[in-house]
């Protein structure tokens, strides 16, 4: 699946630049016009790195920097047309992985997503199997295993299942899964998701009714993990 990058920029110009660029690469984008909007895409969206701009209406991206960091350490990436040192040291000391000052190479900005993406993930990308208590999840081979009994799941099960794994212990909303799981290529109601995580609950779970690594959490969403508690 693509990563997926957040880019929050007020001026359109920049923004759909930067999209364009990226998205030639391969990447997933999303944009967002100031920080409130960022901030909102940011947590209904789960992006793989975010690059924001400093200087922007209603809440500037040092603000939007740390509110990400409060509950997330996914990349950032700064925009900004300041050169000031101190610009740049506060954008570290609130959490900035990078800083890019403008007027900004599209090209130059797209190898450091790069660079960083390939940092970050680099260890997950190399991890082919995934293993969440007597779960174990095999990448390459699309399978699924429960105490190396293999578990007979469909292609949309396994995307689903492969979200969860990739954010265990964190609750995921509907609309969250589909994004995560389908992006654009989902073809149902939000509602068809419970249908997916009812029959997923009936393979990997011993007691459906207490289940131990898939858990509801009533008017939010789904969350997975071995841990025992409500």
């Amino acid at each position: 699946m693509p990563f997926k990058i957040l880019i929050i920029e007020d001026e359109k110009n920049i923004s759909e630049i930067v999209a364009k660029y990226l998205e030639k690469e391969g990447y997933t984008t999303l944009i967002a016009n100031d920080g409130i909007e960022g901030l909102a895409l940011f947590r209904d969206s789960n992006p793989d790195l975010v690059i924001s701009d400093v200087m922007m209406p209603t809440i500037d991206g040092f603000e939007v920097l740390r509110e990400i960091r409060l509950i997330s350490d996914v990349p950032v990436i700064m925009l900004t047309a300041k050169q000031e040192e101190v610009d740049r040291l506060k954008g570290f000391e609130n959490g900035a992985d990078d800083y890019v000052t403008k007027p900004f190479s599209p090209k130059e900005l797209v190898r450091r997503v790069m660079v960083m993406l390939k940092r970050t993930y680099k260890a997950i990308e190399d991890k082919q199997v995934l293993i969440e208590g007597e779960l174990k999840l095999d990448l390459n081979k699309q399978k699924l295993y429960k105490n190396e009994d293999e578990i007979d799941i469909t292609s949309k099960e396994f995307q689903i299942i492969y979200a969860f794994f990739k954010n265990p212990r964190q609750i995921l909303s509907r609309e969250q899964l589909i994004e995560l799981a389908f992006s654009n290529d989902f073809d149902g109601f939000d509602r068809t998701i419970d249908a997916h995580i009812k029959k997923i609950r009936h393979k990997i779970e011993e007691d459906t009714k207490n289940p131990k690594y898939l858990k509801t959490k009533y008017g939010a969403g789904y969350i997975f993990g071995g841990s025992d508690e409500d």
